[in-house]
């Protein structure tokens, strides 16, 4: 899996998303190419703001147990898979204010780096590895552009 803290990466991934247009339509599932970055947009939102409750120590607990070994391994996501209440984004986004506020996130987190997120507590999972991190964000992101066809 490509690192997202190493900033050719977050490159890669930058230039990605500047080939996506207000047009672009995915290859499969229902979301419209503004609501796909401001889902992505959620997992940064959980690390850099309070928009987001922790779950309670039960869910916690769940989540732990059956959902953080596949959020944070290597394996692809599946096409169409179901997402936490949190990412689901109903409503239409404004495309390019969705599309800054995704690159900044890329930016930010490669900024900060590794160290930053070696040990940082999820408000889902707890405390994640770097490694960990990097395949929750990475993952998720090339998931997406890859269904939008870049």
């Amino acid at each position: 899996m490509k690192n997202i803290f190493h900033p050719q990466i977050v490159q890669e991934l930058i230039d990605r998303i500047n080939e996506l247009t207000p047009e672009t339509t995915p290859r499969w599932g229902i979301m419209r190419v503004d609501q796909m970055m401001a889902h992505c947009s959620v997992a940064y939102e959980m690390v850099y703001t309070d928009k987001h409750p922790k779950p309670n120590a039960f869910m916690r607990f769940i989540l732990k147990t059956f959902v953080k070994n596949g959020v944070v391994n290597d394996k692809p996501y599946p096409k169409n898979a179901r997402t936490a209440p949190a990412f689901i984004i109903a409503e239409r986004k404004d495309f390019e204010t969705e599309k800054a506020r995704l690159i900044g996130y890329l930016e930010k987190t490669r900024d900060l780096g590794i160290p930053h997120f070696e040990g940082l507590e999820s408000l889902s999972f707890g405390p994640l590895t770097a490694q960990e991190w990097n395949s929750l964000f990475y993952k998720h992101l090339d998931h997406h552009l890859t269904q939008f066809g870049v």
